[in-house]
Parts: structure tokens; sequence; C-alpha cells
């Protein structure tokens, strides 16, 4: 991977496929509850912060304070509880979400592919899930307890989604767990299976690096900024037409440069824990946030690039 020949080349790809946009998004977290011990999250059960779930009621006021804020594509996370948050309150919190926002996608536990089609009937369209890491061995080590320890159920999640009917799936690997030339490989393998498979489904790559949560992980496969882009540059020109995302792990300053060679969506003003934004509670978050910048000056800082920071592409009716 030559990363300076790679770069335009990958900028040009990325205009001609997407031209001069950035979809924002936003996370909305609604419950930090986890039963499973992933050794690098701050939502593991051994952490010990304090744990939320927000009420129905709460969600709406959370959405409503993001809608005004100008989003549209919402992102529903929760830590992976189904006692705790089922697929029925899910359902419902989809339901009532769906009146505010074209589009709803999830990051959640994995689901059966009949549970996957009960939430798309509530009006989810699109599903987030990380492999985490590729290499089972590691899978192994950094999931010790709970369900998410079964790498092969966690694997085959997209799959099941894709059967169910879901629009987008959005596919990723934690930067940092484990050699990423080996982590790419195995992400290209298996979004070139899906490709095949359930052409019809549209795909999103992300890119999430390892930051400091509430836990004392150490990170054994550290992945530099220029190795960042180098992965966004090989993949854009291996993927040319599948959207990628870039979230507020990254600080203000290398998203503002990177996003130009491969991004299509970014997140803005994020927080990472439940009722961050217009609630004021107190409970222990995901990871942490390096890009702090609030959702106003993201905006105007895509702008100053000469791009156009767009709240809404694509809506049930043009379907």
């Amino acid at each position: 991977m030559a990363i300076n020949g790679n770069r335009e080349i990958a900028r040009n790809i990325t205009l001609k496929h997407f031209g001069k946009t950035i979809q924002l998004y936003a996370p909305l977290y609604i419950s930090n509850e986890c039963i499973n011990s992933c050794t690098y999250c701050g939502f593991n059960t051994k952490s010990g912060i304090k744990r939320v779930t927000l009420t129905l009621e709460q969600i709406i006021q959370e959405g409503k304070f993001l809608r005004k804020q100008g989003f549209q594509h919402l992102l529903v996370v929760c830590g992976e509880n189904k006692i705790k948050v089922p697929v029925s309150f899910l359902k419902e919190v989809i339901q009532n979400l769906k009146k505010d926002f074209v589009s709803i996608s999830i990051e959640v536990y994995p689901m059966e592919e009949n549970e996957y089609r009960e939430l798309i009937e509530a009006g989810a369209d699109g599903l987030t899930i990380y492999q985490e890491t590729y290499h089972p061995e590691t899978y192994k080590k950094v999931h010790p307890k709970g369900p998410k320890s079964n790498y092969q159920y966690r694997y085959d999640a997209p799959e099941r989604a894709a059967k169910a009917g879901m629009r987008k799936i959005g596919l990723g690997f934690l930067l940092g767990l484990y050699d990423w030339h080996y982590e790419i490989e195995k992400l290209e393998e298996h979004l070139s299976y899906l490709l095949k498979k359930f052409w019809q489904t549209e795909y999103q790559l992300s890119f999430p690096r390892l930051n400091p949560a509430e836990t004392n992980f150490e990170i054994n496969y550290p992945v530099s900024d220029k190795e960042l882009l180098e992965i966004i540059c090989h993949l854009r020109i291996k993927f040319p037409q599948i959207g990628f995302a870039l979230s507020t792990r990254e600080k203000a300053s290398l998203r503002d440069e990177i996003f130009k060679y491969g991004i299509t969506s970014m997140s803005a003003g994020s927080k990472t824990f439940p009722g961050a934004y217009s609630l004021g509670l107190d409970s222990g978050k995901q990871f942490e946030i390096s890009d702090n910048r609030t959702v106003k000056e993201v905006v105007t800082s895509i702008k100053k690039a000469g791009y156009e920071p767009v709240f809404k592409n694509w809506s049930e009716e043009l379907r």
C-alpha cells in the first residue's frame, strides 16, 4: 500500500462517486448496561461505571434535542443486555424516533433474522455491527465472557440482517486490537462475500481506533494517523462505491484532513453515554471523544473545505 500514490487516487474516486458532500449523523446512547466482559470497552460488566437505561420518554427527549440540531440520520446505541433492553423495547424506541428522523440505524447486540425483521418493520433501516477483530485468538482473549464471546454468531449477524431486508449494513473492526494488515484482508473477504450474496444491500465501512475508556486496556497494535489514512485510501480504491464513516473518536484536526480521501459520513457533536445531550445525566461512557466541536463548528469546517454538509440524503419516499 503506497500512501503517496493512493491518496490522490482515493480522493478522485470519492469525488467521482460521492461528490463534495459529507452526510452528518449523531449517535444516541439509550443504555450502558452490558453483560459482556470486553477488556477494551468502558461498558464491560467489570468496569464499575454508573449504569443507566433511559426510559422511552427520556429517549424521545434526547431525540428531539438532536433533531433540533438538524440531524435526520440517527444511530441508536446500547450495551449488550437483552434483559434491560429487549427487542420489544427497541421496537418502541424506533417507532417513536422514526416520527422525527428520516433514518434510524441501530448499533446493538447481534440478533436473529426474525428479530431484525421486527425492527425493520418498526422503522429501522440500518445496522452497524463491528466484528471488533477478525483474528480468532485475539477475539477470544478480549471477549472472555458473555454472549459476545461467540465469534461466529457475531460474524454472521450482518448476513442475518441482510436476509431480513436491512437496507444498510455497516462493518468494521477496532483498530488496535490486532495487526491491521491482517484485519483489512479479513474485512475485505467479509464485505466481498456480502456484496456478492446480498448485492441489493447498501454497505458502509467504519474505522474506529481504540481510545481510552473506563478501562486500563493496553493497546498492543497502535495505528498511527498516517496508517489510518493509508487504510482509508486503500479501501476506497478497493471498494469505490462503498460509504465510509468517521466518528468523533478522532481529533478535529485529523478529521478535517483525512475526510477528503474517502469519507462520506461523519458524526458531529457526539456523546457516548446515555442522557448526555439534554438530560444532564451522569453515567459511564463507552469511550473518549476526541473531537469535541459543536455541530455548528463541524458544519463550518466542512464548508470551509469546499464541501457540503448534508443532514438528509435518503428518504423512504424515494425508495
